[in-house]
């Protein structure tokens, strides 16, 4: 039987808990793509997996491989159309694992890797790019002329965020540290608002939609700079439904899924030069436990990924 190495957890804790295991190279099969995986971005779920933080992942599930972000080659399979060598790149469903020489997907997770861009900038994509876009777009319904403020804008999905309003035309805000200004400006953003110096609720007002990365005070105080009918979205907890109420304005809290299609027209537009995608640093694989680190250390601007092979 084949092998290949994966980084899995056998218990809950810190970083120590990541072992470099040998598995068995999984099968493709039915609408299954076995995939050789080149590279695999690291996102806060995945320490808190580790950390036992994440309620689907129960003890009696373990171990497990983590990561929800891969790029690579189509080793096996013959669903959807693919074909044995395809670049691709893909969000992963919760009981697959990316960390890992080999993974398999779905044939409606995965896309055609955009060929502006390598496999490490590919794997940064996935989880983030469909947080972004499903939270603009899907959930956000997000239009051209309106006006958006995004928390956390140089982050891993506020970054890509920001591009994404930006192509749809609408006016875009955006939250961010000193060090992330200039950023900012390369990626178009209307207004930066400087979190360490500038209250973002003395600067933007009037928003048809907030886009919450960051929860907490900082999402109360937003509800505030909602014009009526306007919305609030966010990854971390929904807004009080009462105070919604009160105001005139909508607020949830959602969770990303894989989307093969949305990771295509997201690929588009990285190939017409609209969009790039910033990784701020790579590990090897064996140092998975490190860029996990690294991530919880906060900071980081764009996106951390695991070369692997």
């Amino acid at each position: 039987m084949a092998t290949m190495q994966a980084i899995r957890i056998h218990g809950f804790g810190g970083p120590e808990m990541l072992v470099q295991d040998t598995c068995p190279v999984p099968q493709a099969s039915g609408d299954k793509l076995l995939i050789r995986v080149r590279a695999a971005s690291v996102n806060p779920v995945d320490y808190k997996m580790r950390q036992g933080r994440y309620p689907p992942l129960t003890a009696d599930m373990l171990p497990v491989t983590l990561g929800r972000d891969i790029a690579g080659t189509i080793e096996a399979g013959e669903a959807g159309g693919y074909r044995r060598g395809d670049a691709v790149f893909a969000m992963l469903a919760p009981d697959q694992g990316g960390y890992a020489e080999y993974a398999l997907a779905r044939a409606d997770e995965v896309a055609i890797t955009p060929a502006r861009i390598d496999a490490v900038h590919a794997a940064a994509l996935p989880l983030a790019g469909l947080t972004a876009w499903q939270g603009l777009f899907d959930h956000g319904q997000l239009q051209a002329g309106q006006r958006v403020l995004i928390h956390g804008g140089g982050g891993g999905v506020g970054h890509l965020a920001v591009q994404f309003a930006r192509v749809h035309g609408a006016v875009v805000f955006a939250t961010v540290g000193t060090h992330d200004l200039d950023f900012m400006q390369e990626l178009g953003v209307d207004r930066a608002i400087d979190r360490n110096v500038e209250r973002f609720e003395d600067v933007a007002g009037d928003l048809d939609l907030v886009f919450d990365l960051i929860g907490g005070e900082t999402q109360r105080l937003s509800l505030s700079l909602l014009r009526p009918g306007g919305r609030l979205v966010s990854t971390l907890a929904a807004p009080s439904p009462d105070e919604c109420q009160a105001r005139g304005v909508s607020g949830l809290r959602y969770a990303a899924q894989p989307s093969g299609r949305q990771l295509a027209e997201i690929a588009a537009l990285i190939d017409e030069g609209h969009v790039r995608v910033e990784v701020a640093e790579r590990f090897p694989l064996a140092r998975a436990a490190a860029a996990q680190e690294r991530l919880e250390a906060g900071g980081v601007r764009g996106k951390i990924v695991l070369e692997i092979g």
